[in-house]
């Protein structure tokens, strides 16, 4: 009896589950067969399968978009405000940007050293807080660092100032930003 029965190898075993999974796979993917507006069946016996809903509902899956026929606040497909995203950009254009995370709303440059001040340099992270264009959806937090004798670079204090004022400038750029696409648009 124990002759008759052949021990199947693991390795073939798996490749068997592989192409079992694969074909359960393609064969639940689903396709419309309905013939097109206007379009005339092949044969008599043709018939409509039904749309079933997906599994994401109506709908299908959204990642964060205005669906459609919704107005999306702000524009564009990003997780903040899009006038002040924009805005903060361009105000940091002249920084090296480290990294820009549109969905988190962060904006981190690297250091900069301005032409005129070679023993100076600054760091910026912008925080974009809203989706809403308001004075409190925008903080910058400014870093400051001076070259001692020795060429290391140290930690230096900043005006206070210095970030409300970059935070004020960012904010009259996403209103000057708003205020051009609220005439281009119909």
């Amino acid at each position: 009896m124990r002759a008759m029965i052949r021990r199947i190898p693991p390795s073939r075993l798996l490749v068997f589950a592989g192409v079992a999974l694969a074909v359960a796979v393609v064969s639940g993917c689903g396709a419309d067969f309905s013939p097109s507006e206007g379009a005339e069946p092949i044969n008599s016996k043709e018939t409509r399968i039904e749309a079933r809903p997906g599994l994401f509902g109506e709908e299908g899956l959204s990642f964060g978009g205005a669906r459609e026929g919704e107005a999306q606040p702000g524009g564009g497909g990003i997780g903040v405000n899009s006038f002040l995203w924009r805005a903060s950009l361009d105000t940091i254009a002249f920084m090296p940007v480290n990294s820009a995370d549109p969905f988190g709303g962060v904006i981190l440059t690297d250091w900069y050293a301005p032409p005129g001040s070679p023993y100076e340099r600054f760091k910026l992270n912008v925080y974009i807080l809203d989706r809403q264009l308001r004075a409190d959806g925008i903080r910058v937090a400014v870093f400051r660092q001076i070259r001692d004798p020795a060429g290391e670079w140290i930690d230096a204090a900043v005006a206070a100032d210095t970030a409300v004022a970059l935070e004020d400038t960012i904010l009259t750029r996403a209103r000057e930003i708003r205020v051009t696409a609220a005439a281009v648009a119909p």
